[in-house]
Formats: C-alpha cells, structure tokens, sequence
C-alpha cells in the first residue's frame, strides 16, 4: 500500500502556506512522519486564511478550512527558532530526519544554522528541500513572490482568458494556486528520487524548486508552440490551442464541454450532429484544417448547440463514444456517483475540532478499500522536550 510507503522517513517541515505543506501533505499521506514546525501562538499564516473555519464553540478554538487543505497527518510543534533553544530544537530534530523542507528568503535561515550546510554538517544524509520565488541564484534571488505573481510572470496568464474584443476580455488567473500546487508536487517527485539516490550513494544533497521555474514549465505544449513557431499564444477562452472543437457550449437548458481529440471522433460527431457533411468539408477535415477555420466551425457549431437538451446531446454522445464533460458545481462533484465510487471524500477526526472533511490523495486511489482514516493527538516525547504539539 503506497500510503505506508514512506514509513520510516522522518520530515522536519519549516514550510509555509501552500507549496510547502502540499509536498509534504504528500510526503505524509506516503507514510512518512512529518513534524511541522509553527511559531508560537500564530502558527502558519493560513491557520487564520478564512472564512470559513471549523471551530470548538466551548473552547474558541478555529482552524480554517485553507489550512486543512494541506497540513493533514502532520505532527504540528510550536518552536520559536529564532531564539537559540528553538534554534537548537530544529537543529537536533534536524539530525534524526531524512528530509527538511523550508521555503524561506534565500539565505535567511544560515543565521540559525538552519541552512542546508549547517544541517549537512550534522547529518550528510539529508535531503534539503528549499520552495522559494525564484530560486537560490540569480538575479531576482532576494525577492518575494506568491503564486498570483508567477501565473502571470510565467505566461500562464497571457493566454488565459477571453481574447480582446469579446465580453469579459483580458488576462485571468486560475481559480486555485496552480504554481504552488505544480510547485509542491514537482518537489515530492525530487523528494522521492532524492532519497532514491540516496541508498545508492548514502549522501543526501539539496533540492532547489522555484515558483518561477515551475511557471515556466506548465506552459507545456503552449511553449513548446512559441518556441517552434515563434508566434506568441493569444488568449482563447474555453477553447483548446492544438485540438477543435474542444470548448465550451451553450446546449437548450446549459452548457458541455466538447473534447474532439481527432479526425474520427469529429466524423461520429458530425454524423450524431446530421451533418455529415462537415466531416468532408476542406475546411473541417483533418484536425489542422479546423484549427485554421475554427472561427466559421465555432459559428456552425455555436447555432447547432441550441437546437438540443444537453440531456439529448449528451445521451448520443454516449452511444457514439464521442468525449464530452459537464461543468460541475463542487456540490455536484462530490455527488456524483463515480466520485463516490472513488472515495475522494474523505473524513478526518481532529481530537478538538471533530470531524473534518478532506480530499483523499490521488496516489492512494484503491477502490473498494476505505482509505478513511483518524488522527489522534500525537505523542512527542520522544520528539522534541523543548517543543509543544498539537494535532492536525
């Protein structure tokens, strides 16, 4: 089972926010123990990221729901390490661990001998692990970023959104932190392969992932389109760059997503449509073909749509084996029957805070087998003596 994979491998978590803590919310959901060190009283600035928030009405206490997103089955130690003894603390856990994550400015934690050649001084086996911006080197090294920041420095935002001249024109965002979430799981793939490497060579080294990096990279095929043909990705709304159609459709009573991934799925469209003869139409034939004319396809396709339920569209859709999705509601996402089949829903008890609904990773996908699990309140004495806990 992959979610006792990682037993054994202690994780000392100095992250904060999103990219961190989702790396080693993956890290712990492997089976690995993850310690995750908060300061005194405020702990990670998204315990406050609300509302909503769950909370104890008897005791005042409330943890938001942003937090619980990404700190599940960690161990949380409340240690100031920027006084000695903390500092000290960090460093003994430091020694007994296997991997320390931390995304903090570059070179700010040498002055605590939290750095990676302080800690590898005490303990050459660990693998380093530093979420930052822009990395360690560089030019823009020092300076801070969030997540909005790179979505739009990396492109991701240049060619998302509806294209100028339409309603709503103009850049967006994506509707979650995407970078720290890519960023947090390219880290735990460099994580794993890390400690790989480490049983071959026994020595552990330093992982540098950057925010900015990982931007650049989710460009994907978008880049590897500029890159080839030096034409710059304009903004295409719901519309796919290298595939038609393959968008978004308004239907009598509400919309589909159409995914037309080649020529002979388009046929079976066309002949679903009763228009079998777009399929042999120069302009529609071939994939490229559509692609050049997608504005007359668009226009053809957009009048088509209206003429049928969604419900009629997508019952012959069905027969013909023809790609389409709805667009859900998060209600309606975890109402839906494979969904639940999947066990994606999952529940937590937080020993104050009761029962906490969360999203089971996908990498312990197991249908059929309850991957609900509890958490009680950890014992750490025989973690940290200087450190105070709680549970997640």
């Amino acid at each position: 089972m992959l979610d006792r994979a990682l037993a054994g491998i202690r994780v000392v978590d100095l992250s904060r926010i999103l990219a961190g803590p989702w790396c080693t919310q993956n890290l712990a959901d492997l089976g690995a123990e993850v310690l995750k060190i908060e300061r005194p009283l405020h702990g990670d600035d998204t315990r406050q990221w609300g509302p909503p928030y769950m909370e104890n009405a008897a005791s005042g206490e409330r943890m938001s729901a942003y937090y619980s997103c990404c700190n599940r089955g960690k161990k949380s130690l409340s240690v100031d390490f920027s006084t000695p003894e903390g500092a000290c603390a960090v460093r003994e856990l430091a020694q007994t661990a296997d991997v320390f994550v931390e995304n903090y400015k570059v070179g700010s934690l040498a002055k605590y001998g939290l750095d990676y050649a302080s800690l590898r001084d005490l303990n050459p086996r660990l693998v380093y692990l530093s979420i930052t911006g822009y990395g360690q080197t560089g030019p823009l090294a020092q300076k801070p970023g969030y997540d909005y920041v790179f979505q739009g420095m990396g492109g991701l935002m240049s060619y998302t959104g509806h294209p100028d001249g339409q309603p709503g024109a103009g850049p967006l965002r994506t509707g979650v932190a995407v970078i720290d979430l890519s960023a947090g799981m390219y880290a735990t793939s460099a994580v794993l392969a890390a400690l790989f490497q480490r049983q071959l060579t026994g020595c552990g080294q330093h992982l540098d992932i950057s925010l900015l990096d990982v931007a650049v990279a989710l460009n994907a095929n978008q880049a590897s389109n500029f890159l080839i043909s030096q034409k710059i990705p304009e903004r295409s709304g719901n519309a796919h760059p290298n595939c038609a159609p393959y968008e978004v459709f308004r239907c009598a009573d509400g919309h589909l997503i159409l995914a037309i991934g080649n020529d002979s799925q388009f046929e079976r469209f066309c002949e679903v449509a009763a228009r079998p003869e777009w399929a042999q139409d120069p302009r529609f034939k071939t994939n490229a073909a559509r692609i050049i004319h997608i504005t007359a396809l668009r226009a053809l396709l957009s009048d088509l749509f209206p003429t049928r339920t969604r419900h009629e569209w997508t019952t012959a859709f069905d027969r013909a084996g023809i790609p389409w999705g709805p667009i859900n509601s998060l209600k309606e996402v975890f109402a839906d029957p494979q969904v639940k089949h999947r066990r994606m829903l999952q529940v937590l008890l937080h020993p104050t805070l009761g029962e906490i609904p969360t999203v089971r990773n996908p990498m312990l996908s197991a249908p059929g087998i309850d991957l609900t699990r509890s958490t009680a309140p950890p014992s750490l004495a025989d973690v940290a003596s200087t450190a105070s806990a709680e549970a997640i």
